[in-house]
């Protein structure tokens, strides 16, 4: 069994996602959304510590082994980049605190592995992550945003390459 956080970067929302595979079945231990510090000191400094902190809480509670990322993609000017850069540096940082290896995964390849296509919707992929998952309505908390099941959708890819990897050295 092997248990895998993925994180959907965002300096004011930053999805996560737990998911595990055991002998093949995936399975939903956890996810969630953390949004950016609240209260009198909304800097953008405040907010990557609050990201930080609550991030080690997640990794704390759930022990993930590895954690899968979303890249960085062409942002619509440099500095909504920049600072999507940073918060996905935070989120780094967190896991290689507790010495859990991360790795990064273009937003279309996430699609294309999850729906078949890299120009899939978000609302195809949060529909494929039920799927896969096996979540019944009931069971999908409308809460739950569409950050959240790009991180599970981030987390699944990572598990699928991994079973990938371990088919070509095998052969």
């Amino acid at each position: 069994m092997v248990t895998v956080i993925g994180i959907d970067p965002g300096s004011r929302l930053m999805g996560w996602g737990i998911v595990s595979d055991r002998s093949g079945a995936l399975r939903l231990e956890g996810c969630g959304v953390i949004r950016g510090a609240q209260g009198a000191d909304k800097s953008f400094s405040a907010r990557l510590a609050h990201i930080y902190a609550e991030l080690n809480t997640v990794i704390r509670q759930y022990k993930p082994a590895e954690a899968a990322i979303e890249q960085v993609f062409t942002a619509h000017n440099a500095a909504t980049a920049l600072k999507l850069g940073q918060a996905r540096g935070v989120a780094v940082a967190a896991c290689a605190a507790y010495g859990i290896s991360v790795s990064d995964y273009p937003p279309a390849l996430v699609k294309k592995t999850l729906v078949g296509t890299g120009s899939a919707a978000k609302e195809q992929v949060a529909f494929m992550i039920r799927r896969l998952l096996n979540l019944r309505d009931e069971q999908w908390d409308p809460r739950w945003t569409l950050d959240t099941s790009d991180a599970l959708g981030i987390a699944i890819c990572h598990l699928t390459m991994r079973r990938f990897a371990a088919l070509q050295a095998s052969s």
